[in-house]
């Protein structure tokens, strides 16, 4: 494994972990500045709009600059909207912090995306991208809690303190591991938006959305359903959220593995397994010992359609590839948000604290039907190039050879 990979996955576990970690010390923050519980739920959105925004933008605004100093100018990003947030007078600060390492999210994971594939041989890209995503799922199973325990022991100021340094960590690793390569293919901004002419690229993006969406569809009420459903304490929810990231972890590796080999099957088998496990959690949540087995069987899913969706845009957009990578981040968090929105609704309507699996559910279906229309495409147009590439060699044969 290139070391600059360990580089990019550090920066991911710190990303991962100032995303995931506000969750868990959202009552020590509201409590601390004043304010609701729904006015510090902002935090979230706000840092989610962030990613969504700061994906493309940065991506745009970095086409004339080395992959290697943009991934640094990122990461120095991180660390100042963190240190922001960590010494923040004001809530408004505080959001103006979380807005600000939000920027670098997006950003950071597409452009780390094509530099990881580009550190490996062809046939291992997706391994090389989900090493990368590594530190992400990690985030989940070590740096949320410690982050959540440290956060309700010593107070949330430590917490994004903490984080501030992983940072730095990243950026020091990035500035010493990842090789100096050259600028995003093109050079400009028209080159980059070239390859959202590409339908495939807006396919993938879709299925971006409605696949991981429909697990942040569960995931976002999570606490609700295993306390009131399930009937776990509130205690127990974090180390059940270590158990979803246990599941991330290992669905990310197998899915860079087999993407490699089978691109679109395992998306097919992952997308189809997702939609029937978010079914079956109407039913399961009633249990304990089931709950607990199908949250961790949905993040082990629900990952494992991230390499080959990362893949595929960055095949379909090979000519110009950081800007579409970088917005396949974007439509993770937009899919989030979504989702979120969604499972809201429905609970809200009074179908109770499972309904939101049934979104999820339709969601990933959903992207299942997009992915079967996409390799559809893939299909017909590899054909067409067969036949155009085979009338042209026909036609630079001598009449008297043809026959």
């Amino acid at each position: 494994m290139p070391l600059a990979l360990l580089a990019l996955a550090i920066g991911a576990f710190g990303i991962g972990t100032t995303e995931f970690v506000i969750m868990g010390v959202l009552p020590e923050v509201a409590g601390d500045f004043g304010v609701s519980i729904p006015t510090a739920g902002w935090l979230v959105s706000g840092y989610a709009l962030g990613v969504v925004l700061g994906a493309p933008l940065l991506t745009v605004l970095g086409t004339k600059v080395s992959r290697k100093k943009m991934l640094m100018f990122l990461m120095g990003l991180f660390v100042v909207g963190n240190t922001l947030s960590a010494f923040a007078p004001t809530f408004g600060v505080m959001l103006a912090g979380r807005v600000i390492a939000s920027l670098a999210h997006g950003a950071f994971f597409g452009i780390g995306s094509v530099v990881a594939a580009g550190l490996v041989a062809p046939e291992k890209k997706a391994s090389a991208i989900s090493l990368m995503f590594t530190g992400l799922t990690v985030a989940n199973i070590v740096g949320v809690p410690l982050g959540t325990y440290v956060g309700q022991s010593a107070g949330w100021r430590v917490t994004f303190t903490g984080v501030a340094a992983l940072g730095i960590v990243g950026l020091l690793g990035v500035a010493r591991l990842v090789p100096e390569t050259g600028r995003p293919d093109g050079g400009d901004v028209r080159s980059e938006f070239a390859a959202f002419r590409n339908v495939q690229v807006w396919l993938a993006m879709a299925m971006t959305v409605l696949g991981y969406g429909g697990v942040f569809a569960a995931i976002t009420y999570i606490t609700p359903m295993m306390t009131e459903v399930a009937g776990y304490s509130a205690g127990a929810v974090t180390w059940l959220l270590v158990l979803f990231g246990a599941g991330m972890f290992l669905g990310n590796l197998v899915g860079g593995r087999f993407a490699d080999r089978a691109l679109m099957p395992m998306l097919f088998t992952a997308l189809g397994a997702l939609s029937l496990a978010l079914l079956l959690f109407t039913a399961t949540a009633h249990n304990k010992v089931l709950a607990a087995l199908t949250l961790t069987l949905i993040g082990a899913l629900g990952f494992a359609t991230v390499p080959p969706l990362q893949k595929w845009v960055l095949d379909q957009a090979s000519a110009a590839p950081t800007l579409a990578s970088a917005a396949n981040i974007g439509a993770f968090n937009l899919g989030n948000a979504l989702a979120a929105w969604l499972g809201g609704v429905v609970i809200a309507s009074g179908l109770g604290y499972t309904s939101p699996n049934w979104v999820g559910a339709l969601l990933s279906g959903t992207a299942l039907l997009l992915s079967f229309l996409a390799a559809f495409l893939d299909r017909r147009t590899r054909s067409a190039g067969r036949v155009v590439a085979g009338s042209a060699t026909a036609e630079h044969i001598p009449a008297a050879a043809q026959h």
